[in-house]
């Protein structure tokens, strides 16, 4: 062989090679991309371990299907005598939350070292139940609106009265410290405005609602995305402060704007940036009045849900179909308890929990330690 062919043959030999290489990069780099989440309003576990927040996929041998409800959990921990607690939110495959849900409506099944598969628990022997979940659970919500010269001279009144339906149906009936909500405003300055702390009281924040008047503000400009950064900064504390008092925070920051950003303090991308790198803890509302709302930059901001009213009197039906929304999801956490009947000795069993409501249904899978479980369990 000449040493021109030889050259050549070298060429197409390294040329075969990088081709190769080339495609073993593309397909790599294919399959991970085709691996991630497509829809990240899909997962709302609090934990950051995928849809099943601490759980994992049901064992092949209960073969129940597909999960068309995620029950994604949050916490679980054991208490003597014999008691399971496990702390998840339920939301369909869409990421809608379901709220709602009774006992009755879940199945147990455990499986221990010598079971082949998992066995059903029945519901009424093991005082299966909902339980109060405001010792480990704390949900706030930051009512925040716009009170620029604009709102203030055109449509108070109707905002006021919407905003203390808002409330009404929003707070539990009976005060629980684990629902709070703080309400804020905004106008052109580059300040968020306090008009009612944290509190668990519905007739505090509707008289602060009610303590509004026309000269709160005269300032015709509205620092929008000023308000959109500070609110989610405040909620991002809360959750940090939760997080500090071992509880699970979430939050919800709901926004009322009749305008577009006039202050110019602040632009669209960092506004937009800060809600999309917020703690996945943190939901986003939003509720536009009128023409002169940017639809778009509204939707993007209340990547949770967003509604818009052509005109004020339209606004307290708006708030009412919003704050239906901001319920469903605070009231879509559960904890679930019932008295195992594994004993001490017993080592490390699996558990799986059945969900079925309106015909569709979604299991999740823990384990836990029985250690020192007796009888007596109630």
């Amino acid at each position: 062989m000449g040493i021109y062919t030889f050259s050549m043959e070298i060429k197409r030999t390294m040329k075969m090679h990088m081709i190769r290489t080339f495609l073993l990069i593309f397909g790599l780099t294919g399959m991970f991309l085709s691996c991630g989440n497509a829809d990240d309003d899909v997962s709302f576990d609090l934990n950051g371990n995928g849809d099943l927040g601490l759980g994992k996929p049901v064992d092949d041998c209960l073969d129940f299907g597909p999960n068309e409800l995620i029950l994604s959990i949050q916490d679980q921990y054991t208490t003597l005598p014999g008691k399971v607690s496990v702390f998840f939110r339920v939301s369909d495959e869409f990421g809608n939350p379901v709220a709602g849900l009774t006992a009755d409506q879940f199945t147990i099944y455990e499986q221990g070292r010598n079971d082949d598969c998992f066995s059903t628990i029945s519901s009424s022997e093991s005082q299966s139940r909902i339980s109060p979940n405001s010792q480990i659970f704390q949900n706030h919500t930051l009512l925040v609106l716009d009170l620029s010269n604009s709102v203030l001279s055109g449509s108070l009144t109707e905002l006021k009265s919407a905003s203390a339906s808002f409330i009404d149906n929003v707070m539990p009936a009976v005060p629980a410290e684990s629902f709070q909500m703080a309400i804020y405003w905004f106008d052109g300055e580059d300040v968020l405005h306090e008009l009612n702390p944290l509190t668990s009281s519905r007739e505090e924040l509707i008289a602060a609602v009610e303590s509004i008047d026309s000269d709160f503000s005269n300032d015709p400009s509205t620092d929008l995305y000023g308000a959109v950064i500070k609110s989610t900064d405040l909620a991002t504390d809360l959750l940090r402060d939760s997080e500090q008092n071992n509880t699970i925070g979430a939050a919800s920051i709901v926004l009322f704007t009749d305008g577009t950003d006039q202050a110019s303090r602040y632009s669209e991308s960092q506004a937009l940036d800060k809600v999309e790198k917020a703690n996945s803890n943190i939901s986003f509302f939003t509720i536009g009045l009128g023409a002169e709302i940017d639809s778009e930059v509204l939707e993007e901001i209340g990547k949770t849900f967003s509604v818009f009213a052509g005109n004020k009197e339209e606004l307290e039906v708006t708030f009412n179909q919003l704050s239906q929304k901001v319920s469903e999801r605070a009231n879509s956490f559960y904890l679930f308890e019932y008295c195992s009947p594994k004993r001490d000795g017993s080592g490390e069993n699996n558990l799986a929990i059945r969900v079925q409501h309106g015909g569709l249904q979604g299991a999740v899978q823990t384990s836990f330690d029985a250690s020192g479980f007796t009888a007596g369990c109630q």
